[in-house]
């Protein structure tokens, strides 16, 4: 038992963590989460609905400016040694942190769920390309027991993982890449007419870019609180991001507009178009590895949420609860067919979340930020849950009205991302002021 017992990740909420990810591990740690298939799709959308130029355009302006409050939450983490969840106790208090790592619970187990398929989806590519046996059910189930395996090791298991996988996913994406453009024409994308296709307007283009930055946002701080330093932790993730974002999305509009230009249906998939010369196995793996990668990082921030509202749970016991869940659910049919919806519904609801706790740390005071957060029943200094509650409720009603019912032409999530953050703001600074007021008036 003791054996098995060091085997398990002995992860806490608390700030007593390794701090043991340095500038290339950080940046191993985010290319891996990034350059994911969803991250392809993601790019997929966009063409042939925008010009290949624009789509790229507005990919890079998008991450640049998605991934800065990612920074900033990942930063907090790093000083406070604190994960995600737990920082959301600061703002909108205990019983509010513990709905939104709810909610943030219940959106990572979906995202597992594709995750889990479309890893299974590719396994299974690759064991019928060199075996001729197929059995989909057979290696979702498989892919996402070796995600679990790794996740109950804890932190330090997935930082090693990460590493050797993202120079393995770097490697095979620059072949694939390369291979696609020895077989087909890629200089032709510069020329592909304009075809709406999936209703993506740029405004939309640039909503879904900085979405998918903001669906890392409520697990930026679990990983980057073991960051030696908050440079590395800074700079690190934003190189990482970036990098892998261009790469994915790139990848994903070069696929959806090489498949569209030579008569076959819109895809995906790197390895339709590459199985034809022989070369689907390794774009296949490309996929294997980068959602096994980002699947890992699902499944430990959602133990981690589900810790923050049970507290006292030993990390395993949750880890493997949520493995069990995901393995099941990423057999239901049809998952993959509202990505572009589930992509949206993140924005409404972490854009506005995070940006009252990113105004909470960085605007309104740091007063409470501490391990301490972790044992308070009540408000620590000020006892602003109230606002932090209802300027989120407005934000995330503007982003789904936005998103989903009347889409504006630009996107939702910056105007979101500012409204709420600055009603936060105005509702704190008027409640700190008047109990200052009420203060001074009583001690008169």
């Amino acid at each position: 038992m003791a054996f098995f017992h060091r085997l398990l990740g002995q992860d806490t909420l608390d700030d007593h963590q390794h701090k043991s990810l340095g500038a290339f591990g950080t940046v191993a740690l985010w290319l891996g989460a990034n350059v994911v298939v969803t991250t392809i799709l993601t790019g997929m959308l966009l063409v042939p609905d925008l010009p290949f130029t624009t789509a790229m355009g507005s990919v890079l302006i998008g991450s640049l400016i998605g991934a800065i409050p990612l920074l900033l939450v990942g930063l907090m983490g790093q000083r406070t040694g604190l994960p995600s969840m737990a920082l959301t106790r600061r703002a909108y208090g205990p019983l509010g942190s513990r709905l939104i790592s709810l909610v943030n619970m219940g959106v990572l187990i979906a995202w597992s769920w594709i995750q889990a398929l479309l890893a299974g989806m590719s396994l299974d590519y690759a064991i019928q390309v060199t075996t001729g046996y197929s059995n989909l059910p057979l290696m979702t189930i498989l892919c996402e027991t070796v995600v679990v395996l790794i996740v109950l090791r804890g932190h330090l298991g997935i930082e090693r993982v990460e590493r050797w996988a993202a120079m393995a996913m770097v490697a095979l994406a620059a072949v694939v890449l390369y291979q696609l453009n020895l077989h087909y024409d890629v200089s032709t994308l510069l020329d592909m007419p304009v075809e709406a296709r999936n209703g993506i307007t740029l405004g939309i283009a640039f909503d879904i870019v900085i979405a998918t930055a903001f669906s890392w946002i409520s697990s930026s701080a679990d990983y980057n609180r073991n960051c030696k330093s908050g440079t590395i932790a800074i700079w690190g993730t934003y190189l990482g991001y970036v990098m892998a974002a261009m790469i994915a999305m790139g990848l994903g509009a070069a696929v959806s507009g090489l498949s569209v230009m030579n008569g076959m249906e819109q895809t995906y998939d790197p390895t339709r178009l590459l199985s034809g010369f022989g070369f689907g196995l390794p774009a296949a793996l490309v996929i294997f590895f980068s959602v096994m990668t980002t699947n890992v990082m699902a499944v430990y921030s959602a133990t981690l949420s589900c810790m923050n509202v049970s507290p006292g749970m030993a990390f395993w016991k949750p880890a493997l609860i949520i493995g069990v869940v995901t393995v099941f659910g990423a057999l239901i049919p049809g998952i993959l067919d509202q990505f572009q919806n589930f992509l949206l519904l993140i924005g409404a609801l972490f854009i506005p979340a995070f940006s009252v706790i990113i105004v909470d740390y960085y605007l309104v005071g740091r007063e409470g930020y501490s391990p301490e957060l972790l044992k308070a029943r009540h408000q620590l200094g000020r006892p602003t849950a109230p606002v932090a509650i209802g300027a989120y409720v407005i934000g995330a009603g503007l982003a789904a009205y936005w998103s989903l019912v009347a889409p504006l032409a630009f996107g939702a999530s910056l105007p979101v991302f500012v409204i709420t953050g600055g009603l936060y703001w105005l509702g704190a600074m008027l409640l700190t002021k008047s109990r200052t007021n009420a203060s001074q008036t009583a001690g008169e």
